[in-house]
């Protein structure tokens, strides 16, 4: 073996699924891509983000603000206004003080918050408790960091609370408790499912981690990842766990602007109690000293201006019509044996096959459709690495987000014809 001055995390790090599966729509032009979560090209908000920018630029006061460097935490305008804003999601009152922008810190989209909470609090050999499945990119972080994940079995309106419950006693009896961090959720139209976690689950699992944390011997956090939030295209709204009470000193909450407005953005941000606010910024300080001003300074200004709030109704309307559209396709090309759930807002749905026809990168299923130039996220790399059970390897993500109409139906169309075809039918 030739020596190497890699670090342990250098050497530990295996290529994001993410990278090949971005790779292989890049190199093929005409593969469709029913896995990349990317957002619909034509609702990007090119006319409002060129008004914006010209308004921005448009006095040396103004354009120079907007090209300065700006601070660690983020721009305070921005940081109060987002704050406000969940507020009001929230139907809570402007006193409390789990929506206060100074615990707030804005990143560079959601990937880097998710990122350095995680550095924040873990130790390699740590244990972070996640949904299962849960979202791949996540389960990436956690590996490269050296941190073990123990999966949470997941029902139709989110977290299972008597699994959670039986894997921290587990836990608990085996004295690796201690180990336990936080309960990481895409509680939004999760990222692989779908699936919204209701409050009243929020609520009890948080209930339920305050309980273990006196034999854990430390703080269990709750982190909510709630970057599909806002793509919400049916029901009523759900609370987030910043409205639990007591919520203040244990929960972290991840949001970002990317999704909502333009992907391009990558405009993110955090609400943390101490010490995890200090230790975040920190680490903040040392990655980039702070995010992009003038993509901030653009994202206050579409707030103030009405126009974020405008663009969002397009938004949702355009992807409750790629939903139904996808939706449509699979009950008119999925064999019946093939179970879908369907999803109020977000950019999936989630799929799963008879277990005896396997999903996964080396099955016959995957390819098939890439012999049929369809590529799909297996199911197989939403699942952590958890020894105390079984990865499925018989499910699949399928986004609408950034294929286009006769696209989402010429690939739904393709899968039917594999699955019929593997099926036998």
């Amino acid at each position: 073996m030739k020596a190497h001055a890699l670090s342990e995390l250098g050497r530990r790090t295996e290529e994001p699924p993410i990278s090949w599966l971005m790779a292989s729509a890049l190199a093929r032009a005409q593969l469709i891509s029913l896995a990349a979560g990317f957002t619909d090209n034509e609702s990007l908000p090119l006319k409002e983000v060129r008004q914006l920018l010209k308004e921005m630029l448009s006095t040396p006061q103004t354009g120079q603000a907007a090209l300065q460097y700006g601070t660690t935490a983020g721009d305070d305008v921005l940081r109060k206004l987002t704050s406000h804003r969940l507020q009001l999601l929230d139907g809570t009152p402007a006193a409390w003080r789990a929506y206060s922008s100074d615990r707030m810190i804005i990143s560079n989209g959601s990937q880097q918050m998710l990122y350095m909470v995680t550095e924040a609090l873990c130790d390699p050999g740590d244990l972070v408790l996640v949904e299962d499945p849960s979202y791949f990119v996540y389960l990436g972080i956690l590996q490269s960091h050296g941190v073990r994940a123990r999966g949470i079995r997941m029902e139709q309106d989110g977290l299972n609370l008597a699994r959670l419950e039986a894997v921290l006693a587990a836990l608990k009896r085996s004295g690796e408790l201690r180990r336990v961090k936080m309960l990481y959720l895409v509680s939004y139209y999760q990222n692989p499912t779908g699936r919204t976690t209701n409050y009243a689950k929020k609520a009890g699992a948080l209930k339920l981690l305050r309980q273990y944390e006196p034999a854990a011997g430390h703080p269990i956090y709750l982190l909510e990842d709630a970057a599909y939030r806002e793509l919400r295209f049916e029901g009523d709204d759900v609370k987030s766990a910043l409205a639990i009470k007591g919520s203040s000193e244990r929960v972290i909450y991840s949001g970002t602007y990317s999704k909502p407005f333009a992907t391009g953005t990558r405009v993110g941000f955090g609400l943390m109690p101490e010490p995890v606010f200090t230790a975040v910024l920190r680490i903040k300080g040392n990655h980039d000293f702070g995010s992009s001003n003038l993509l901030q300074q653009l994202l206050a200004r579409a707030l103030m201006s009405g126009l974020y709030q405008k663009h969002l109704v397009v938004l949702r309307r355009r992807y409750a019509h790629k939903a139904r559209l996808m939706r449509e396709a699979i009950r008119q090309h999925f064999p019946a044996a093939v179970e879908s759930w369907e999803p109020a807002g977000g950019l999936y749905f989630w799929a799963r096959l008879p277990r005896r026809l396997k999903s996964g990168v080396g099955s016959k299923v995957f390819r098939r459709a890439l012999a049929n130039d369809v590529l799909y996220v297996p199911g197989e790399l939403c699942y952590a690495d958890d020894p105390t059970r079984r990865k499925p390897n018989h499910e699949m993500r399928l986004s609408f987000g950034s294929a286009s109409e006769a696209k989402v139906r010429k690939g739904i169309a393709r899968l039917g014809a594999v699955f019929r075809d593997c099926l036998g039918k």
